[in-house]
């Protein structure tokens, strides 16, 4: 009976996994409003009631998509921390694995897109910004401890001014060409940002750093 009572919780884990993929593509191509929990069904490959079994509303697909998102995105900025061997060169990894995300990772778009919409207001959605707010600012102090970063920048205030410009990057980039410039955009954003706040030893290395935001072989 216990295997049986793990077979089953484990087909509602892979059952809630698959409509969250589903929601996550309408979203990205529909939106908030043009998504329906009937084309989410229909999308899975299940019936509409099968999906309420999970979420209670639209709402909540849309809730499940961007707490996805963040996980996704955490993973992908271990793996950047794990690339860097210097907080600016952990920072460019981590700009190049968002770009990687929002191109390759539909989850991600979807989630962006949808934390952008104002018709999610409702929605809990302020999690990632924060998040990676936090992350940007924690390594700008750590740029400042290494002698990467000018002391006279405020860790927070960049983390404020990253994030939101990295999220307009993206949208124009996405609006413009379908974010098949995405790397060279933010390539172009990290050299006006770097070179206003590393210290005069770091400068020779803007190009080599902002060279790191580009697809990995494979990508």
């Amino acid at each position: 009976m216990a295997q049986d009572g793990g077979t089953r919780q484990q087909r509602a884990v892979a059952t809630r996994a698959a409509i969250v993929e589903a929601a996550a593509g309408e979203f990205d191509v529909r939106g908030y409003l043009g998504t329906s929990v009937d084309g989410v069904a229909e999308r899975a490959g299940l019936t509409k009631g099968a999906v309420y079994f999970h979420f209670a509303s639209k709402a909540d697909l849309a809730g499940a998509v961007i707490a996805r998102q963040h996980e996704v995105s955490r993973a992908y900025g271990e793996a950047a921390a794990a690339r860097g061997s210097t907080p600016l060169e952990v920072m460019m990894w981590m700009s190049q694995g968002l770009a990687t995300q929002m191109i390759h990772e539909v989850v991600v778009s979807a989630g962006i897109r949808l934390s952008t919409e104002a018709a999610t207001a409702d929605v809990a959605r302020q999690d990632p910004y924060t998040d990676w707010m936090q992350v940007t600012a924690e390594l700008m102090r750590q740029g400042i401890a290494a002698g990467e970063v000018d002391p006279a920048w405020d860790p927070e205030l960049i983390g404020r001014v990253v994030i939101p410009a990295y999220t307009g990057v993206q949208t124009v980039s996405d609006v413009l060409a379908g974010r098949d410039d995405l790397y060279e955009r933010l390539r172009e954003l990290w050299t006006v940002l770097l070179a206003a706040i590393v210290t005069d030893r770091v400068r020779p290395e803007i190009p080599r750093l902002v060279a790191l935001i580009a697809p990995l072989p494979g990508d």
